[in-house]
C-alpha cells in the first residue's frame, strides 16, 4: 500500500504545481483585463479534488483495499495518459490556462492542441483521473462518489465557462467592434 500512497502523493504533488502556474496565469490574465468568473463554485472544486485524494488513501487503508493488477494496471495506465492530456492542454492554452474561470476579452479561442477536437479536453483528463485514481488500488467507493459528484460540480463549470467564453468573444458596442456582423 505504501507504493499506492506515494502515488497519490505524487498526484498531490502535481496539483500543487498546478496551482502555482494557474497563480502565474493569473496574474498574466488580470493584467490584460480579465475578470474571474464562477467564484462560487471554485471551493467546492477544491474541496471535492481534495476529498478525492483523501479518499483514495483512507478508503484503501480503512476498507482494506486489495491491489487488482488486472485492474489497478489499466487504470494505472488511464491515470497517467490523463496527466499527459491535463499537460497538454496547459502547455496548449499557455497563460490563457487556469483552475479558475478567467478569460481575457478580445482573445479568440484557442482551436489547437486537444482544443482541436473538443472545446473541454481538461475535463476529459479530470474524469478519467477521478475514475482511475480511485480503482489502481480498488477504492470504488471513492471512484464512484467522486464521479458522482464531479459530474454535478463539472455541469456548472461548463457552463460557467461556456458563458465566460461567449462573452469575452461577442463584439463589445463602444469600442470599435461590429456588433451587426
Amino acid at each position: 500500500m505504501i507504493w499506492y500512497v506515494l502515488l497519490v502523493a505524487a498526484v498531490a504533488a502535481e496539483r500543487v504545481a498546478e496551482l502555482a502556474v494557474a497563480r502565474r496565469n493569473e496574474r498574466w490574465s488580470t493584467a490584460r483585463g480579465a475578470a474571474v468568473a464562477g467564484r462560487g463554485h471554485y471551493p467546492a472544486m477544491v474541496a471535492l479534488h481534495t476529498g478525492l485524494l483523501a479518499g483514495c488513501v483512507a478508503e484503501t487503508w480503512l476498507g482494506a483495499r486489495p491491489f487488482l493488477p488486472a485492474l489497478g494496471l489499466p487504470m494505472l495506465a488511464v491515470l497517467v495518459a490523463a496527466q499527459g492530456l491535463r499537460w497538454w492542454c496547459i502547455g496548449t492554452l499557455g497563460p490563457r490556462w487556469n483552475t479558475k474561470v478567467i478569460v481575457v476579452p478580445g482573445l479568440p479561442l484557442v482551436r489547437g492542441g486537444p482544443y482541436r477536437w473538443m472545446r473541454h479536453p481538461n475535463y476529459v483528463a479530470v474524469v478519467a483521473e477521478g475514475i482511475a485514481l480511485p480503482l489502481v488500488h480498488t477504492a470504488w467507493v471513492t471512484a464512484l462518489a467522486f464521479t458522482a459528484l464531479d459530474a454535478v460540480l463539472l455541469s456548472v463549470r461548463i457552463r460557467c465557462e461556456n458563458g465566460a467564453l461567449t462573452a469575452a468573444e461577442a463584439p463589445r458596442p463602444g469600442t470599435g467592434q461590429d456588433v451587426t456582423a
